[in-house]
């Protein structure tokens, strides 16, 4: 595994599997409120992890500085981010469109990250970013139109960019302090604290919290789990260990482009014309960013 996971591969493998995340919600949240769904994975992923922590690392911290660092970050990048998507897709917002709007995280990290964290904007990562964007906008501005069925509801809407907002703010949190935390301890803290959030939330707000346990949801569930709250969030921290905020974020991009083709082999959605025409700019928006901070690491390691 350890083999497996290089800063060549890692990208690939992240962008794969937190494209399924999308797909997987659409599963699983018809059979159980979102903050119940939440609160349940993160239960779940906590003690999974702090096992893998005890089996790999022989023990568990549990210090003040990270607990009080993983709680932080664990309340934006997954408490804000999981439950505005969850919510938003639960209120009828289409998977694919709630990966367009989240991918837009890598053009707010690059601000944020190049006035607190000195990231230097060249001229050519500047045009990466511009052509995601653009890209983006090619892709998701029909679908805005709010014409036939495709009318997407406010309250999904407003979710959907708090869950932007969230993953935006964690991702540059994990940056800062990710490096003096032991990953897999601090990523079971992120994940308690994350369920103790959603539980409250789920018990304030969610009248009926039954769950429908079905094979759908459980496949779902599973992994959820499994493979995002696991697999694709210790390759982020991997790859935010390596490499720049905004680099690792402008991998954000391909996700909608990957979600677009998940949907049309599992839900028969269509990808017209402008759609693959806003995924190739996108994606050549991603590769003039994410090679230049390649390049940078090679000429300091």
């Amino acid at each position: 595994m350890r083999g497996l996971i290089t800063t060549r591969t890692a990208p690939a493998i992240f962008v794969l599997l937190w494209s399924t995340g999308f797909t997987g919600i659409r599963y699983g949240i018809p059979y159980a409120p979102p903050f119940t769904f939440i609160a349940i994975r993160m239960a779940i992923a906590s003690v999974l992890l702090a096992l893998i922590s005890l089996a790999i690392t022989r023990h568990f911290r549990y210090d003040r500085a990270t607990v009080g660092k993983s709680v932080l970050v664990g309340l934006t990048i997954h408490g804000a981010y999981l439950g505005g998507c969850f919510y938003g897709v639960k209120q009828g917002m289409p998977a694919g469109i709630t990966a367009l709007i989240c991918s837009l995280q890598p053009v707010l990290v690059s601000i944020f990250s190049s006035v607190f964290f000195s990231e230097k904007l060249s001229l050519r990562k500047w045009l990466g970013l511009g052509l995601g964007l653009a890209g983006l906008v090619m892709v998701i501005a029909p679908k805005l139109e709010g014409s036939g069925d495709q009318v997407l509801p406010i309250a999904g809407v407003i979710a959907v960019f708090i869950a932007l907002l969230g993953g935006t703010s964690g991702t540059l949190l994990q940056k800062k302090f990710g490096s003096g935390v032991e990953v897999l301890s601090g990523t079971s803290w992120q994940y308690v604290a994350t369920g103790i959030l959603m539980g409250s939330l789920a018990l304030i707000f969610e009248e009926d919290q039954s769950i429908t346990w079905n094979a759908s949801f459980i496949f779902s569930l599973t992994w959820l789990i499994v493979a995002l709250s696991i697999g694709a969030i210790l390759i982020l921290y991997f790859l935010l260990a390596r490499s720049s905020a905004s680099s690792v974020s402008s991998l954000y991009y391909l996700v909608p482009a990957v979600t677009a083709v998940e949907a049309y082999f599992l839900f028969g959605e269509k990808i017209g014309l402008v759609t693959a025409v806003g995924t190739l700019v996108t994606i050549a928006g991603v590769a003039l960013v994410v090679t230049q901070g390649r390049a940078r690491e090679v000429s300091n390691p």
